[in-house]
């Protein structure tokens, strides 16, 4: 067995967005990070062995900033084609961009040591290495999705509460039992000129025309795009619009875990036949289209849950998550898959519209008896219809980011994930808010210097970072225009904080279901591209700041500070031919 040299200030089990999102967070913020993914790729759901679609908050201007706007930003730049093979490699370069991380691939944690209530370290086996490491560490994380660090006593919960236990009337069930929300394999197609018969393995299941009609959406709803924030229900759509099978789905029955083998070889057989069922049809619904890529690997909706110091539920939900500790949101519907998926003859999913945002506090992301850890992702500490809203990939990532900047607290002050909720919650949301995170409920607060200064655009002076529903919080500059703050006497100026807007209406930013589309992803139009600032010294403008090719929401730098009366932003040229840039905040500290 190999000890590595030192103790980590934060061990994070599990190279999903949740994951991925939790160390790098807690390594900007100082804290010493091991990041142990037992796959040879980042991402978890979103990689390309499993390819689930990062989905988040519905409602216009609601979508997840933070690292996750980050993360896609730098895709659509360095990977506008949408491979995903580039893909896991952007991921990669997020987190190999920063030095406080060490990053295990191809490595499982297999056994947990404890010293009462606290985690003293984890044993994990890398697979390629052929070598058992043992990783102490001061504090943890499981965002493994299966939750792993269950080896360490920690609480956990599986299957469905209940109705009585939470008054959660979603419930499909009466008694609580040990059902989940199925495994998922996908299928990917791409367009084709000639038509060719689909021959399916001998071992693949046969569908006809009278399995699915029982299944089906209703024929008058076929072709068109489903709106999640109003459907009752979601059926099994055996036609190759919007190239989306999550349908393709079993194991809600099961042991997600215990049966994951048997789960994954009966989802291969139904992938297998429903294409085979759908490319040979008479009607020539798939004439046009090939396989281009079937998974190996289930993607899982749920397996077990953690026990926080809150249970987060469908009525929390309902009533927007108003938590003094929130840390992150959700938004999407309390999406309930039925036990029986695929093989349910009648719909596959009942969704619930909650309001969104909602919040999700501190004290359903660490560990009610197990003093060091935390957790984030879909094994967070929420009950089964809690998780239909809360399991989505934007929404772990934000969960991942709000973990990793509490580790970075605890580990400041040497405390618990617990004390940190009790004593300093304010000090997470400030640094979240400053990070692009928005915390509903919670306003960031502006520098002084800003709030002090002139200018002929009060809105870039607010706190308000994004539109929301029909407010106009930004502000429209043509490219050469300048925006100048002035103030009445000289100040001290250190740095500046910049948001400029990249369509967080804009659903396109994701990895996309037709990975074989010859078209380029493109930036926002609106986003500043090259900018300069200047700075009045001494009856002088200097240049202090000058940027290219910028491509991102969040523009932050400091620099030794510098005595001046005036500072003026220029928008030099953007991403789109219209020559204006759409910007949210400009403020000077």
């Amino acid at each position: 067995m190999t000890d590595c040299s030192k103790v980590f200030d934060f061990v994070v089990i599990g190279g999903g967005l949740s994951g991925l999102c939790a160390a790098v967070a807690a390594a900007r913020h100082g804290a010493g990070v091991i990041l142990i993914q037992d796959r040879p790729v980042l991402g978890g759901n979103a990689s390309s062995e499993i390819r689930m679609g990062i989905c988040g908050a519905h409602g216009k201007e609601r979508k997840e900033t933070g690292l996750l706007e980050e993360i896609q930003l730098n895709n659509i730049y360095y990977n506008p084609l949408m491979r995903y093979t580039l893909w896991d490699d952007i991921l990669l370069s997020f987190v190999r961009a920063e030095p406080n991380i060490t990053l295990l691939l191809n490595t499982s944690v297999e056994a947990v040591e404890t010293d009462g209530a606290r985690i003293v370290s984890v044993t994990a086996w890398n697979g390629n290495e052929y070598r058992r490491y043992r990783i102490e560490g001061k504090l943890f994380a499981d965002c493994s999705g299966d939750g792993i660090m269950a080896l360490s006593g920690a609480e956990y919960r599986v299957g469905r509460e209940s109705r009585s236990e939470f008054g959660e009337t979603f419930l499909q069930n009466t008694s609580a039992d040990r059902k989940t929300m199925g495994n998922s394999i996908l299928l990917q197609l791409r367009p084709c000129a000639e038509h060719h018969p689909f021959i399916p393995p001998v071992w693949a299941h046969h569908y006809d025309d009278t399995f699915f009609a029982a299944r089906s959406i209703k024929p008058e709803l076929r072709g068109k795009t489903q709106d999640y924030v109003r459907s009752s229900y979601s059926h099994i759509n055996p036609y190759p619009e919007n190239n989306n099978f999550w349908w393709i789905e079993y194991g809600g029955n099961l042991d997600t875990l215990g049966d994951a083998g048997d789960i994954a070889w009966e989802l291969k057989r139904i992938a297998y036949g429903v294409w085979a069922y759908m490319k040979n049809h008479p009607d020539g619904r798939c004439r046009n289209f090939e396989l281009d890529w079937i998974g190996s690997l289930p993607g899982k909706r749920e397996s077990r849950r953690f026990v926080g110091d809150h249970l987060l539920n469908q009525n929390d939900i309902m009533d927007g998550g108003r938590f003094p500790d929130t840390v992150c949101y959700g938004g999407w519907t309390l999406d309930n898959h039925h036990p029986d998926a695929f093989l349910h003859e009648g719909y596959v999913s009942e969704h619930h519209t909650p309001p969104s945002p909602f919040g999700i506090p501190l004290r359903s992301l660490y560990s009610k008896n197990i003093e060091n850890l935390f957790f984030a992702g879909r094994d967070i500490s929420c009950t089964h219809i809690g998780l239909s809203a809360c399991r989505v990939m934007a929404t772990c990532a934000l969960m991942g980011q709000a973990v990793g900047t509490a580790a970075a607290v605890a580990n400041k002050y040497g405390i618990s994930p617990r004390e940190v909720q009790r004593e300093h919650i304010a000090e997470v949301q400030n640094i979240l808010l400053e990070d692009d995170v928005m915390l509903p409920g919670f306003p960031r607060r502006v520098s002084d210097l800003t709030a002090a200064a002139k200018s002929d655009h009060p809105l870039l002076q607010t706190a308000v970072d994004r539109n929301m529903d029909e407010s106009e919080n930004g502000v429209w500059l043509s490219c050469g225009e300048p925006c100048v703050y002035t103030w009445e006497k000289p100040v001290r100026l250190s740095g500046c904080r910049f948001i400029f807007d990249t369509l967080l209406v804009f659903r396109d930013k994701r990895m996309r279901k037709l990975e074989a589309l010859p078209d380029r992803k493109e930036l926002p139009s609106m986003l500043v591209r090259d900018f300069h600032v200047d700075a009045l010294i001494d009856g002088e403008w200097k240049t202090v700041v000058s940027e290219k090719d910028v491509h991102c929401r969040m523009y932050r730098k400091t620099w030794e500070p510098l005595t001046v009366t005036a500072v003026r932003f220029v928008a030099d040229r953007v991403w789109g031919r219209e020559g204006k840039a759409h910007i949210f905040t400009l403020e000077y500290r």
